[in-house]
């Protein structure tokens, strides 16, 4: 994949990242040093601090001073059949998570929401729009669209600091069934690229959900949502298990 386009030191940065992917260059351990990489890529040391600085800035290295440069964050693991919040899934990780919320809104859904979660076309939604953040670096960019009907004053309530799962289930009786998935690679809008701080052209694994939940003793889909992760941080996998009367 390329994170960088065109000049040395891109390059230089694009193997490195190709090494962190493979497994060479290993979470928490140390890269070669300046010279060694001076000598292996035969390149100056102009370019070698370049591709560093930039790798550094992605949030794939850290320097560690009177130490070296270690490796940060390397590609993380998710269970494509987890239904836990994008919070939870970040702890998981060992990262610490955080949250910047970009919008919140009441509008009218639009078609492709209404049939998703079973609306009539002048049916309102709540619109919550979030980044989510492991160790600092932007990794996911969410769109979340919730029937009102269902959840009355729910845009009165700040999620700065709140999680939207836990709200559901405590204020409003929600118990979590099931998420039906899609997932594609795509190339982001302007808006997401910027925010996650994402390479021109550089695609994200694209996540368009609803979520069927328990509302109090009825089966309804509760939620839809549009996940954009970014490639360069988290891999997603699948456990199959053997069916033999299948």
């Amino acid at each position: 994949m390329n994170h960088f386009s065109g000049a040395k030191y891109s390059q230089v940065g694009n193997s490195i990242i190709q090494k962190i992917e493979d497994g060479i260059y290993k979470t928490g351990e140390a890269i070669p040093s300046e010279r060694e990489l001076i000598e292996y890529f035969n390149v100056s040391r102009i370019t070698i601090r370049k591709a560093i600085d930039e790798l550094v800035a992605k949030g794939f290295l850290t320097k560690v001073q009177g130490k070296g440069t270690y490796v940060k964050s390397g590609i993380h693991r998710q269970n494509l059949f987890s239904l836990t919040s994008c919070k939870n899934d970040i702890e998981k990780q060992g990262m610490v998570p955080s949250t910047k919320i970009i919008d919140s809104r009441v509008e009218e859904v639009n078609e492709e929401i209404a049939k998703s979660l079973k609306l009539d076309d002048k049916d309102l939604v709540f619109t919550l729009e979030r980044v989510y953040y492991a160790d600092g670096i932007p990794v996911n960019y969410t769109t979340t669209h919730l029937p009102l009907k269902l959840f009355p004053d729910i845009d009165k309530i700040d999620f700065h600091n709140k999680s939207l799962y836990e709200t559901l289930e405590s204020k409003y009786g929600v118990k979590l069934i099931e998420a039906t998935r899609t997932i594609e690679a795509a190339i982001p809008n302007d808006q997401i690229a910027s925010v996650l701080d994402l390479s021109p052209n550089m695609p994200v694994l694209l996540f368009k959900a609803t979520t069927i939940a328990d509302l109090n003793g009825m089966l309804c889909p509760i939620e839809n949502f549009i996940c954009n992760y970014r490639t360069d941080m988290f891999k997603f996998y699948i456990t199959q298990v053997n069916s033999p009367n299948i």
